[in-house]
């Protein structure tokens, strides 16, 4: 059995940002589980181009608002507490925080090893 706290993670190396973004890592793939969990604030008034090519991605909006907008579509969809959406199609999207953070709780397939960032393309590199 996994145990873990948002506080023991924080401030650590599994505790990773950006200027648009911070992601406390929780579960990862050398816990063996199958699939990695992120708790992570989008900061407010931001934009960040992702396209998860290597990765199925759910999210679930705890706290704040935000905007996912598909670059193909052109499709907003907005994002407050309670809302669930899964990145299925590998689909390439600006992720938007709104007026104030958004937090939000993600699941990857396969699992992140914990140190990622968005390359250029907005991906993240395959996982060893």
């Amino acid at each position: 059995m996994i145990v873990r706290t948002l506080e023991e993670r924080a401030g650590t190396e599994y505790d990773v940002g950006t200027d648009t973004w911070k992601s406390r890592r929780l579960l990862l793939k050398e816990d063996g589980v199958g699939f990695s969990l992120h708790d992570t604030v989008i900061k407010a008034g931001t934009e960040t181009l992702i396209w998860y090519k290597h990765h199925i991605e759910a999210v679930y909006c705890v706290e704040g608002e935000g905007e996912v907008e598909l670059i193909e579509t052109g499709e907003k969809f907005r994002i407050v507490p309670g809302t669930m959406y899964v990145l299925n199609g590998h689909e390439r999207h600006y992720l938007r925080g709104g007026a104030v953070d958004m937090r939000v709780v993600c699941v990857f397939n396969p699992p992140c090893t914990g140190r990622e960032v968005h390359d250029e393309e907005g991906a993240y590199a395959t996982a060893e």
